[in-house]
């Protein structure tokens, strides 16, 4: 696992009770309770029913109070939401083809090489393969 993952996962362990939440945030938990219904905001819940924000709620609700105090409504707020979050997903997507272009490349390297050395090297009555072998073994020994 990587530490980026284990942050992730920590971000989003559920910790603060709701009066914790509105006082990090600045907000009423009433208003809190109005987001969570509105879908904003899904916080865990304690086994008790009891609400439980991580920090990622925490980090969410500040961004929404950021946008009402620039005047957009809760609708627009729900389209900024949606929006951000298919660009993170589209991001992590484009995070992931991109490796995979590297490990290609890296593959057709490596084929590229083992072409230019089977062209190069006379194999009578041997396989590409069983070449490849030799070659690896002898460079082994130091030959």
């Amino acid at each position: 696992m990587t530490k980026t993952r284990d942050a992730g996962r920590d971000r989003d362990k559920p910790l603060y009770m709701i009066s914790v939440a509105a006082e990090l945030t600045g907000m009423h938990p009433q208003t809190l309770r109005v987001y969570e219904q509105k879908g904003l905001v899904s916080p865990g819940r304690s086994r008790g029913n009891t609400r439980l924000y991580s920090q990622a709620d925490i980090d969410r609700l500040n961004l929404i109070s950021r946008l009402t105090d620039e005047g957009i409504n809760l609708a627009g707020v729900i389209r900024v939401l949606d929006m951000r979050e298919r660009a993170q997903e589209l991001e992590r997507e484009v995070d992931e083809l991109r490796a995979r272009v590297r490990e290609l490349e890296d593959e057709l390297r490596e084929m590229r090489t083992r072409e230019r050395i089977v062209a190069l090297t006379p194999y009578e009555g041997s396989t590409p393969e069983q070449v490849m072998r030799g070659l690896l073994w002898s460079g082994e020994d130091g030959e």
